[in-house]
């Protein structure tokens, strides 16, 4: 199990905490690329299996990051500099966006199969978290 107390030494630094944050972003859009091009072909089937693993992508890559900033680099932020509770609480707000809408992709893939409406929260996920990412990266160089 993971330090729950403290950061890795990558979360702490702007351009290594940008690195990882970018190379989850390019995989998603990848992902979210090839599920368009399976939509337009009328691949439904197929669509449905990389929507699982899209899935897969966001919990293992963005969400399990999320969580480990969550206990540790946020709370190391408040604690070095307590007028970033406020940004640490949007982040936050930001990391149960992310989580909200991953559990509605579960749960529509499980109820409907894949779907168009699949794809646009696919996409808004990445939205989301592009503009996390911006926000994160603004208030490290404070940490």
């Amino acid at each position: 199990m993971p330090n729950q107390g403290a950061s890795g030494p990558g979360l702490k630094y702007v351009d290594s905490h940008s690195a990882i944050h970018e190379a989850a972003l390019n995989e998603a859009r990848e992902i979210n690329d090839i599920l368009a091009k399976l939509t337009e072909d009328n691949q439904m089937d197929k669509a449905l299996e990389i929507a699982y693993i899209a899935v897969e992508h966001w919990e293992t890559r963005t969400l399990r990051h999320a969580d480990a900033e969550e206990n540790g680099l946020y709370k190391e932020l408040v604690k070095k500099s307590p007028k970033l509770k406020d940004d640490v609480i949007a982040l936050t707000r930001d990391h149960n966006i992310l989580r909200f809408l991953v559990k509605e992709i579960k749960q529509l893939l499980e109820k409907e199969g894949f779907s168009k409406e699949v794809l646009e929260k696919l996409q808004a996920l990445v939205h989301v978290d592009e503009f996390h990412n911006i926000e994160e990266e603004r208030i490290l160089p404070h940490y």
